[in-house]
């Protein structure tokens, strides 16, 4: 069965990596709960898409400039007063739960890889005895390959950007995806036909996507059967899966 991620908690129903969208996940028939993750100044890991807080809070500027008490001190715009999530807090929402954590680790506003967030994203993972049914996915194949080397996740996926994925091909893309043992990557839904679906299957690499968000992209990925995709519209999603 093709699996269900809520992309950013679902954001095209709730303000995006808000502990609203969460908690509203949390109660949905679906896999998993997307979130993006940053490091803070002092070195905490905290739940924001973008590398600044310009677009989705009341404050402007990078997030790595606050200290974990100054990002508590943010706001989400389109909620009700509430802080963005640190990475503690998403997992605590989802504890308990059926809904499993999906983190994609970002880079920092320089674009570069932040120093230490793989080894402190897994220590917020263990704290909570969330690492065994967490996945880690994101773009920087090294930071995914040290992921992996760390061990002891449900998995890890390496996303590409269309332009990526075109430059390399598809045994390219298989290739690289093996030399760094990474179980399945991720592309762009767009960029998916059931050629790429049937030369990563024959690896035994897995495929997942974003930007289903639509019933015709949703019902593509569906009838294509790549193992995950997460979408900005998890209950249109969950119903048209449940129709088939």
């Amino acid at each position: 069965m093709t699996r269900i991620a809520s992309h950013r908690g679902g954001l095209f129903l709730w303000p995006e990596n808000s502990a609203l969208a969460f908690r509203n996940t949390a109660r949905l028939a679906l896999e998993q709960a997307e979130c993006d993750v940053h490091l803070t100044a002092d070195g905490q890991v905290v739940v924001m898409h973008d590398a600044t807080l310009d677009r989705t809070t009341d404050r402007r500027g990078p997030v790595a400039a606050l200290t974990a008490a100054e990002f508590a001190t943010v706001r989400v715009r389109g909620t009700e007063g509430e802080a963005p999530p640190t990475l503690a807090h998403y997992l605590a929402i989802l504890a308990g739960t059926p809904v499993a954590p999906r983190i994609e680790i970002k880079a920092s506003a320089t674009g570069q890889p932040y120093p230490g967030i793989v080894p402190a994203t897994l220590a917020v993972l263990d704290q909570a005895g969330e690492r065994a049914r967490s996945w880690i996915i994101g773009f920087h194949a090294g930071t995914m390959a040290e992921a992996q080397a760390a061990g002891g996740l449900a998995g890890v996926a390496w996303l590409l950007e269309v332009a990526t994925l075109r430059d390399l091909g598809l045994t390219g893309l298989v290739a690289t995806a093996q030399a760094y043992g990474f179980p399945e990557i991720g592309v762009q839904e767009s960029a998916i036909d059931a050629e790429l679906v049937a030369g990563l299957r024959s690896a035994g690499i897995g495929i997942g996507t974003w930007g289903a968000n639509h019933a015709p992209s949703i019902r593509r990925m569906l009838a294509l059967g790549v193992d995950i995709f997460a979408t900005d519209d998890p209950p249109l999603a969950i119903a048209l899966r449940a129709a088939r």
